[in-house]
């Protein structure tokens, strides 16, 4: 195995984040923060130690198979939430609160053990923002150009060799991930410029936009997104988050080609929208039906929470503008579910995706046809061909490891001390990357900071095996990987 390119992209990347760490520095530095050298301190040792890593791969062979791509991708996702880390612990915030806020913030989970957010200096709270826009656009890039050709959770669907969903419309892997950030930025600054003339002053417009495009759900706020209830804000967030959750390279082509036809051809938005709009509806319809007082002030204030909230967690963004785990019982249930569903693949969320949602809906309905005529040999098609049957494994395999994990994850929790309902939610949104959890312990009107160090480490573990669609990880840790 060839531990050099690996080394060598690690040492790039950290001194990345040490070069993003100087606007936090200049911020603190322009406020007259005391602890403005909390970023230039964390900057240089985060550029020394990336500088450390070249000079120790500089030379020699820089070959990269797949063995070499499968621990890159692992390593990346373990190492530079240590690195981002560095500012919150030289801030004073403990070593366990600092790696679970840096790896929440990297992954894009948005679960935070930070209060007093309104007051906090503004540097580290841009570095929480910088931190989820970086961790998305390499989701993304991920998800797009190594995922697929690792053959990781029915991802080979979309590779760029095969697919005309995604990356054929540019002949090299380097051009779709240029592209994908040229979208990428468009989005983000778009979504800024419409959060400041909603009434955001800019640093909260900036902070926002970042977190909103990468399905992050960081706020500068501890009452996230519900300090711009009433305000145009509430509907901008509402179609970012929806189209975070979408295939970004269906934005880069019809950005950059003119072309909608792939976007609105594309199964996977169409069943997000069809399945957010749902959830909602069913909620609003419950509290207008209920005999008990209804949660919301009027029909349409009960339409956009419901659909702020529904859109938040279903795309992993994690925002939320009311306590919706005191809506009801039903509606917990339902948040719970929302939970699981994730995004579309290509995208910033997480969670279980909506392609291996309707691949595993199709093959349970011809199982069970086959179940009631043996003779009978359906194909199972997604997207207009025929899903064969490595990419079925992949997807069974993808789904059997999530469940696994999440299991685990809430047992483990439940001996923390957390009771069943933040248990299993609490595992859940750390899995599936979405951030507040239900009940009063980690729902959406706290944080995880009642957690022991124990579940904050559980938590982090499970966030990072969420992002990293738990295949990767599982292959690097088999001794037959490392034998060869």
């Amino acid at each position: 195995m060839q531990l050099r390119p690996v080394i060598l992209a690690l040492g790039l990347l950290t001194v990345l984040l040490a070069v993003a760490m100087l606007p936090c520095a200049l911020i603190d530095l322009a406020d007259g923060n005391p602890q403005a050298h909390v970023f230039v301190a964390a900057s240089s040792f985060s550029a020394l130690l990336g500088g450390l890593c070249w000079v120790l791969a500089r030379g020699g062979e820089m070959r990269m198979g797949q063995r070499e791509a499968f621990l890159l991708t692992v390593i990346v996702w373990v190492m530079l939430p240590a690195v981002a880390a560095i500012p919150f612990v030289v801030a004073g915030h403990s070593v366990t609160d600092s790696i679970f806020e840096s790896v929440s913030g990297i992954t894009t989970t948005g679960a935070t053990v930070f209060s007093g957010l309104d007051d906090m200096p503004r540097g580290i709270l841009l570095w929480r923002s910088i931190l989820q826009w970086i961790g998305g656009i390499g989701i993304i890039v991920t998800a797009v150009a190594i995922l697929p050709q690792l053959r990781v959770g029915g991802m080979q669907l979309f590779s760029l060799e095969s697919s005309d969903m995604t990356g054929k419309f540019l002949p090299r892997v380097s051009d779709i991930a240029a592209y994908i950030g040229y979208a990428y930025l468009i989005i983000s600054s778009v979504c800024a410029l419409l959060y400041g003339i909603s009434g955001m002053n800019w640093f909260d417009a900036i902070n926002h936009s970042m977190t909103t495009v990468s399905a992050g759900g960081f706020s500068t706020y501890d009452a996230s997104f519900g300090h711009f209830n009433g305000t145009p804000a509430i509907l901008v967030s509402i179609v970012f988050m929806a189209i975070a959750a979408m295939p970004i390279s269906l934005f880069a082509i019809l950005f950059l080609q003119g072309r909608i036809k792939p976007l609105i051809m594309d199964p996977q938005p169409r069943l997000f929208l069809a399945l957010a709009l749902s959830i909602a509806f069913i909620i609003v319809l419950y509290h207008e039906l209920h005999l008990e007082e209804s949660a919301f002030e009027s029909t349409w204030r009960a339409g956009v929470d419901a659909v702020f909230n529904v859109v938040s967690v279903i795309s992993g963004t994690g925002y939320a503008n009311a306590a919706y785990d005191t809506w009801g019982n039903p509606i917990v249930a339902l948040f719970l579910i929302a939970t699981f569903l994730g995004g579309c693949a290509g995208s910033a969320s997480c969670g279980i995706k909506m392609f291996r949602v309707e691949i595993t809906a199709k093959a349970i309905i011809a199982w069970s046809q086959r179940m009631v005529q043996p003779h009978r040999r359906a194909p199972i098609r997604y997207g207009g061909r025929v899903v064969d049957e490595e990419t079925l494994q992949s997807v069974m395999v993808f789904l059997f490891l999530y469940l696994v994990t999440f299991m685990t994850a809430a047992a483990a929790l439940s001996f923390t001390g957390l009771d069943p309902l933040a248990a299993i939610s609490a595992s859940a949104t750390s899995v599936s990357n979405v951030g507040p959890g239900l009940g009063p312990e980690v729902g959406p009107s706290t944080t995880f900071a009642s957690l022991t160090d124990a579940g904050k480490w559980i938590c982090s573990i499970a966030m990072l095996l969420g992002r990293l669609e738990f295949v990767a990880v599982f292959v690097v840790l088999t001794p037959r990987f490392w034998r060869g």
